[in-house]
Protein backbone atom coordinates (compact mmCIF):
# COMPACT_ATOMS: atom_id res chain seq x y z
CA UNK A 1 0.00 0.00 0.00
CA UNK A 2 1.07 3.76 -0.83
CA UNK A 3 3.46 5.16 1.95
CA UNK A 4 0.90 8.46 2.20
CA UNK A 5 2.87 9.90 5.12
CA UNK A 6 6.84 10.55 4.11
CA UNK A 7 7.54 13.93 3.86
CA UNK A 8 4.13 14.84 5.10
CA UNK A 9 3.02 17.22 8.56
CA UNK A 10 0.45 15.08 10.46
CA UNK A 11 -1.35 16.27 13.63
CA UNK A 12 -3.16 14.40 16.28
CA UNK A 13 -6.20 15.55 18.29
CA UNK A 14 -6.08 14.13 21.51
CA UNK A 15 -2.39 13.49 20.71
CA UNK A 16 -1.19 12.68 24.03
CA UNK A 17 -3.97 9.51 24.30
CA UNK A 18 -3.11 5.94 24.36
CA UNK A 19 -3.84 6.21 20.57
CA UNK A 20 -2.06 9.36 19.99
CA UNK A 21 1.23 8.29 21.39
CA UNK A 22 0.62 4.57 19.78
CA UNK A 23 0.05 6.66 16.45
CA UNK A 24 3.10 9.00 16.84
CA UNK A 25 4.93 5.99 17.60
CA UNK A 26 4.04 3.39 14.67
CA UNK A 27 4.60 6.66 12.30
CA UNK A 28 7.89 7.71 13.50
CA UNK A 29 9.28 3.35 13.21
CA UNK A 30 7.54 2.76 9.89
CA UNK A 31 6.94 6.10 7.78
CA UNK A 32 8.98 8.94 7.30
CA UNK A 33 6.54 12.26 7.96
CA UNK A 34 8.35 15.61 7.60
CA UNK A 35 6.21 16.59 11.56
CA UNK A 36 3.84 15.26 14.01
CA UNK A 37 2.04 17.81 16.13
CA UNK A 38 0.57 16.71 19.19
CA UNK A 39 -2.52 18.76 19.83
CA UNK A 40 -4.09 18.68 23.42
CA UNK A 41 -5.25 20.45 26.29
CA UNK A 42 -3.40 18.82 29.19
CA UNK A 43 0.08 20.48 29.75
CA UNK A 44 1.37 17.80 31.84
CA UNK A 45 0.38 14.65 29.45
CA UNK A 46 2.55 16.78 26.88
CA UNK A 47 5.20 17.03 29.41
CA UNK A 48 5.11 13.64 30.03
CA UNK A 49 5.16 12.37 26.78
CA UNK A 50 7.84 14.58 25.39
CA UNK A 51 9.90 13.11 27.86
CA UNK A 52 9.02 9.36 26.49
CA UNK A 53 9.58 10.20 23.53
CA UNK A 54 12.82 12.15 23.67
CA UNK A 55 14.84 9.17 24.30
CA UNK A 56 12.76 6.92 21.23
CA UNK A 57 13.76 9.77 19.09
CA UNK A 58 16.79 10.36 20.04
CA UNK A 59 17.46 6.33 19.35
CA UNK A 60 16.28 7.10 15.88
CA UNK A 61 18.41 10.62 14.70
CA UNK A 62 14.81 12.33 14.82
CA UNK A 63 13.25 15.03 15.72
CA UNK A 64 9.84 15.10 14.53
CA UNK A 65 7.15 15.32 17.35
CA UNK A 66 5.86 19.10 17.96
CA UNK A 67 3.66 19.41 21.05
CA UNK A 68 0.66 22.63 20.84
CA UNK A 69 -1.40 23.19 23.68
CA UNK A 70 -4.85 23.76 22.39
CA UNK A 71 -8.53 22.90 22.73
CA UNK A 72 -10.60 21.61 19.56
CA UNK A 73 -13.50 24.06 21.27
CA UNK A 74 -10.82 26.43 20.20
CA UNK A 75 -11.81 27.65 16.86
CA UNK A 76 -8.61 30.19 16.86
CA UNK A 77 -6.18 28.29 18.19
CA UNK A 78 -7.19 24.85 16.01
CA UNK A 79 -7.02 27.36 12.67
CA UNK A 80 -3.53 28.19 13.79
CA UNK A 81 -2.36 24.32 14.78
CA UNK A 82 -3.51 23.12 11.35
CA UNK A 83 -1.09 25.80 9.55
CA UNK A 84 0.95 23.97 6.62
CA UNK A 85 -0.69 20.40 7.82
CA UNK A 86 -1.18 17.60 5.58
CA UNK A 87 -2.79 15.33 7.41
CA UNK A 88 -5.21 15.16 10.62
CA UNK A 89 -6.16 12.33 13.32
CA UNK A 90 -8.68 13.59 15.01
CA UNK A 91 -8.51 11.55 18.82
CA UNK A 92 -9.82 14.43 20.69
CA UNK A 93 -12.74 13.36 22.86
CA UNK A 94 -14.81 13.17 25.93
CA UNK A 95 -15.43 9.90 26.02
CA UNK A 96 -16.32 8.59 29.67
CA UNK A 97 -20.37 7.62 29.70
CA UNK A 98 -20.53 8.55 32.94
CA UNK A 99 -18.68 12.04 32.79
CA UNK A 100 -20.71 12.97 29.38
CA UNK A 101 -24.07 12.51 31.12
CA UNK A 102 -22.63 13.99 34.32
CA UNK A 103 -21.36 17.32 31.96
CA UNK A 104 -23.81 17.12 29.09
CA UNK A 105 -23.20 20.52 27.86
CA UNK A 106 -18.93 19.82 28.11
CA UNK A 107 -19.29 16.82 26.06
CA UNK A 108 -21.48 18.54 23.46
CA UNK A 109 -18.61 21.40 23.01
CA UNK A 110 -15.99 18.83 22.40
CA UNK A 111 -17.44 16.20 20.64
CA UNK A 112 -19.96 18.07 18.38
CA UNK A 113 -18.43 21.86 17.87
CA UNK A 114 -15.18 20.63 18.54
CA UNK A 115 -15.40 18.44 14.91
CA UNK A 116 -17.55 21.40 13.22
CA UNK A 117 -14.20 23.71 14.10
CA UNK A 118 -12.19 20.64 12.63
CA UNK A 119 -14.12 20.90 9.54
CA UNK A 120 -13.33 24.53 9.08
CA UNK A 121 -10.42 24.86 9.42
CA UNK A 122 -9.32 21.74 7.68
CA UNK A 123 -10.89 23.22 4.64
CA UNK A 124 -9.61 26.57 5.12
CA UNK A 125 -5.59 25.57 5.65
CA UNK A 126 -6.03 23.29 2.95
CA UNK A 127 -5.50 20.22 5.04
CA UNK A 128 -5.30 16.45 2.65
CA UNK A 129 -6.97 14.15 4.68
CA UNK A 130 -9.05 13.68 8.28
CA UNK A 131 -9.83 10.53 9.24
CA UNK A 132 -12.08 10.88 12.36
CA UNK A 133 -12.32 8.09 15.24
CA UNK A 134 -15.66 6.90 16.22
CA UNK A 135 -16.87 4.34 18.32
CA UNK A 136 -19.88 1.27 18.70
CA UNK A 137 -21.40 3.63 21.12
CA UNK A 138 -22.59 5.95 18.20
CA UNK A 139 -24.85 3.28 16.63
CA UNK A 140 -28.25 3.20 18.42
CA UNK A 141 -26.91 5.63 21.01
CA UNK A 142 -28.60 4.93 23.97
CA UNK A 143 -26.26 7.45 26.25
CA UNK A 144 -24.88 11.29 25.40
CA UNK A 145 -21.70 9.93 24.65
CA UNK A 146 -22.63 8.12 22.00
CA UNK A 147 -25.35 10.32 20.52
CA UNK A 148 -22.50 13.17 20.41
CA UNK A 149 -19.75 10.57 18.66
CA UNK A 150 -23.09 9.99 16.20
CA UNK A 151 -23.49 13.27 15.28
CA UNK A 152 -19.83 13.93 15.39
CA UNK A 153 -19.64 11.12 12.27
CA UNK A 154 -22.45 13.15 10.57
CA UNK A 155 -20.71 16.17 10.56
CA UNK A 156 -17.20 14.80 9.71
CA UNK A 157 -19.25 13.19 6.52
CA UNK A 158 -20.90 16.07 5.60
CA UNK A 159 -17.80 17.85 5.42
CA UNK A 160 -17.36 16.29 1.71
CA UNK A 161 -19.91 18.45 0.83
CA UNK A 162 -18.37 21.92 1.65
CA UNK A 163 -14.55 21.00 0.68
CA UNK A 164 -15.19 21.50 -3.42
CA UNK A 165 -13.62 19.93 -6.08
CA UNK A 166 -10.37 19.12 -5.16
CA UNK A 167 -10.74 20.11 -1.42
CA UNK A 168 -9.84 18.09 1.98
CA UNK A 169 -11.10 14.82 2.20
CA UNK A 170 -13.13 13.77 5.13
CA UNK A 171 -14.07 10.10 6.52
CA UNK A 172 -14.15 7.92 10.15
CA UNK A 173 -13.35 4.73 11.43
CA UNK A 174 -15.48 2.95 13.61
CA UNK A 175 -14.50 0.24 16.41
CA UNK A 176 -15.15 -1.25 19.43
CA UNK A 177 -13.31 -1.43 23.14
CA UNK A 178 -9.43 -1.10 23.27
CA UNK A 179 -7.86 -3.82 25.41
CA UNK A 180 -6.27 -1.89 28.14
CA UNK A 181 -7.58 1.65 27.42
CA UNK A 182 -8.75 4.13 30.52
CA UNK A 183 -12.39 3.39 31.13
CA UNK A 184 -11.97 -0.23 29.92
CA UNK A 185 -13.31 -2.64 32.26
CA UNK A 186 -10.35 -5.32 32.14
CA UNK A 187 -7.90 -2.55 34.00
CA UNK A 188 -11.39 -2.82 36.79
CA UNK A 189 -11.44 -6.52 36.50
CA UNK A 190 -8.02 -7.30 37.51
CA UNK A 191 -7.96 -4.75 40.43
CA UNK A 192 -11.07 -6.86 41.82
CA UNK A 193 -9.88 -9.97 41.19
CA UNK A 194 -7.71 -9.32 44.22
CA UNK A 195 -10.98 -9.11 46.51
CA UNK A 196 -11.87 -12.50 44.98
CA UNK A 197 -14.96 -10.83 43.31
CA UNK A 198 -15.55 -9.64 40.16
CA UNK A 199 -18.97 -7.61 39.52
CA UNK A 200 -20.84 -8.18 36.32
CA UNK A 201 -23.78 -5.73 35.46
CA UNK A 202 -25.40 -8.48 33.38
CA UNK A 203 -24.47 -12.13 32.32
CA UNK A 204 -25.91 -11.93 29.09
CA UNK A 205 -23.51 -8.86 27.92
CA UNK A 206 -20.97 -8.84 24.43
CA UNK A 207 -18.56 -6.91 23.70
CA UNK A 208 -16.36 -5.96 20.76
CA UNK A 209 -12.36 -5.46 21.44
CA UNK A 210 -9.61 -4.22 19.75
CA UNK A 211 -6.11 -4.27 20.44
CA UNK A 212 -4.24 -0.53 20.60
CA UNK A 213 -1.62 -1.78 17.64
CA UNK A 214 -4.90 -3.61 15.70
CA UNK A 215 -6.78 0.03 15.94
CA UNK A 216 -3.65 2.56 14.60
CA UNK A 217 -2.48 -0.31 11.87
CA UNK A 218 -6.54 0.09 10.78
CA UNK A 219 -6.24 3.71 10.75
CA UNK A 220 -3.37 4.43 8.94
CA UNK A 221 -4.94 1.70 6.30
CA UNK A 222 -7.89 3.88 6.63
CA UNK A 223 -6.13 7.02 5.66
CA UNK A 224 -4.50 5.33 2.17
CA UNK A 225 -7.26 4.18 0.81
CA UNK A 226 -10.03 6.96 1.77
CA UNK A 227 -11.75 9.06 -1.01
CA UNK A 228 -13.99 11.03 1.49
CA UNK A 229 -17.05 10.34 2.86
CA UNK A 230 -16.86 6.29 4.07
CA UNK A 231 -16.83 5.04 7.79
CA UNK A 232 -14.72 2.38 7.96
CA UNK A 233 -15.14 -0.46 10.51
CA UNK A 234 -12.98 -3.15 11.24
CA UNK A 235 -14.25 -7.13 12.06
CA UNK A 236 -12.88 -7.87 15.22
CA UNK A 237 -13.67 -10.34 17.41
CA UNK A 238 -16.68 -10.46 20.48
CA UNK A 239 -16.43 -11.75 24.16
CA UNK A 240 -18.71 -12.84 26.40
CA UNK A 241 -18.50 -10.64 29.78
CA UNK A 242 -18.72 -13.95 31.46
CA UNK A 243 -15.60 -14.98 29.11
CA UNK A 244 -14.05 -11.82 30.26
CA UNK A 245 -14.04 -12.43 33.72
CA UNK A 246 -13.50 -15.91 33.46
CA UNK A 247 -10.21 -15.32 31.65
CA UNK A 248 -8.71 -12.10 34.23
CA UNK A 249 -10.24 -14.22 37.31
CA UNK A 250 -10.76 -17.67 37.47
CA UNK A 251 -12.61 -18.94 40.40
CA UNK A 252 -13.97 -15.81 41.27
CA UNK A 253 -17.07 -14.67 42.45
CA UNK A 254 -19.56 -13.05 40.50
CA UNK A 255 -21.57 -10.06 41.89
CA UNK A 256 -24.70 -8.88 39.01
CA UNK A 257 -25.32 -5.08 39.67
CA UNK A 258 -27.68 -4.78 37.39
CA UNK A 259 -27.07 -3.00 33.77
CA UNK A 260 -26.62 0.75 34.53
CA UNK A 261 -27.82 3.66 32.80
CA UNK A 262 -27.12 4.19 29.21
CA UNK A 263 -25.61 0.41 28.54
CA UNK A 264 -26.26 -1.82 26.22
CA UNK A 265 -26.38 -5.86 26.18
CA UNK A 266 -24.73 -5.81 22.98
CA UNK A 267 -23.25 -3.34 20.77
CA UNK A 268 -23.84 -2.90 16.99
CA UNK A 269 -20.55 -1.57 14.41
CA UNK A 270 -22.74 -1.80 11.51
CA UNK A 271 -26.94 -1.38 11.57
CA UNK A 272 -28.81 -3.32 8.62
CA UNK A 273 -29.74 0.23 7.24
CA UNK A 274 -26.22 1.01 7.01
CA UNK A 275 -25.97 -2.61 4.91
CA UNK A 276 -27.71 -1.00 2.39
CA UNK A 277 -25.02 1.24 0.87
CA UNK A 278 -21.85 -0.92 2.09
CA UNK A 279 -19.36 -2.94 1.11
CA UNK A 280 -17.48 -6.20 2.80
CA UNK A 281 -13.75 -6.93 2.36
CA UNK A 282 -11.70 -9.70 4.00
CA UNK A 283 -11.02 -7.27 6.86
CA UNK A 284 -13.39 -4.98 7.12
CA UNK A 285 -16.54 -3.05 6.01
CA UNK A 286 -17.18 0.07 4.55
CA UNK A 287 -20.22 2.01 5.07
CA UNK A 288 -20.66 4.46 1.90
CA UNK A 289 -22.37 7.44 2.12
CA UNK A 290 -25.75 8.36 0.92
CA UNK A 291 -24.80 11.66 -0.88
CA UNK A 292 -24.10 12.95 -4.70
CA UNK A 293 -20.44 13.74 -3.99
CA UNK A 294 -20.07 10.28 -4.04
CA UNK A 295 -18.50 7.96 -6.38
CA UNK A 296 -19.70 4.84 -6.62
CA UNK A 297 -17.10 3.04 -8.33
CA UNK A 298 -14.91 4.12 -5.50
CA UNK A 299 -13.44 0.75 -3.47
CA UNK A 300 -14.56 -1.16 -6.31
CA UNK A 301 -14.11 -5.35 -5.34
CA UNK A 302 -16.18 -5.25 -2.28
CA UNK A 303 -19.27 -7.27 -1.66
CA UNK A 304 -22.44 -6.11 -1.12
CA UNK A 305 -24.27 -7.36 2.00
CA UNK A 306 -27.59 -9.42 1.76
CA UNK A 307 -30.71 -7.90 3.40
CA UNK A 308 -31.74 -7.16 6.86
CA UNK A 309 -27.62 -7.87 7.72
CA UNK A 310 -25.99 -6.33 10.77
CA UNK A 311 -23.06 -6.74 12.49
CA UNK A 312 -23.21 -6.78 16.30
CA UNK A 313 -21.08 -8.30 19.51
CA UNK A 314 -23.94 -11.18 19.94
CA UNK A 315 -24.25 -12.28 15.99
CA UNK A 316 -20.57 -12.18 15.32
CA UNK A 317 -18.98 -15.02 14.07
CA UNK A 318 -15.52 -14.91 15.19
CA UNK A 319 -15.67 -14.36 19.31
CA UNK A 320 -12.00 -14.07 21.63
CA UNK A 321 -10.84 -17.12 23.57
CA UNK A 322 -10.03 -16.63 26.75
CA UNK A 323 -6.04 -17.43 26.06
CA UNK A 324 -6.22 -15.04 23.22
CA UNK A 325 -7.78 -12.28 25.73
CA UNK A 326 -4.73 -13.05 27.86
CA UNK A 327 -1.93 -12.39 25.18
CA UNK A 328 -3.33 -9.39 24.28
CA UNK A 329 -3.68 -8.11 27.70
CA UNK A 330 -0.43 -8.73 28.24
CA UNK A 331 0.97 -6.78 24.70
CA UNK A 332 -1.05 -3.96 26.35
CA UNK A 333 1.37 -4.09 29.22
CA UNK A 334 -1.26 -4.57 31.60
Amino acid sequence: MKDIFGGKTILITGGTGSFGQKFAEMLLTSHNPAAIRIYSRGELKQVEMERKFTEFEKKRGTDKLRFLIGDVRDRKRLYRALKGVNIVVHAAALKHVPVAEYNPAEAVKTNILGGMNLVDAAIDNDVERVLALSTDKAVHPVNLYGATKAVMEKIIIQGNVYRGAKGTLFSCVRYGNVVGSSGSVIPLFMKQKESGEISITDERMTRFWITLEHGVNFVINSLAQMKGGEIFVPKIPSMKVTDLADAIAPGAKRKVTGIRPGEKLHEVLLTWDEARHAKEFDSHFIIEPEYNFWDSTNHAGGKMLPDGFYYGSDNNTVWLKGEELKKMIKEAGL
